[in-house]
């Protein structure tokens, strides 16, 4: 038997995983900000640091995917 699923690939997968925890920790900074409280540094730098490079890491994955089918 063959397998005719389509494998993810990583890098997609990577930076799915990166921006998502991106926009929760945002999330999560405005819900602890209406519950008046003040959000920890962790959730800044969380934020800072996981949706850019998700971001970055889409254009990556865009960029070679369609280097590749044009070949």
């Amino acid at each position: 038997m063959t397998d005719t699923r389509k494998k993810t690939p990583v890098l997609l997968a990577l930076a799915s995983v990166c921006f998502v925890i991106g926009v929760v920790a945002i999330i999560a900074m405005f819900a602890v900000l209406v519950s008046g409280g003040a959000p920890g540094l962790w959730l800044y730098l969380t934020a800072m640091i996981f949706l850019p490079l998700g971001f970055v890491l889409m254009i990556a994955f865009t960029l070679r995917s369609g280097r590749r089918a044009r070949r």
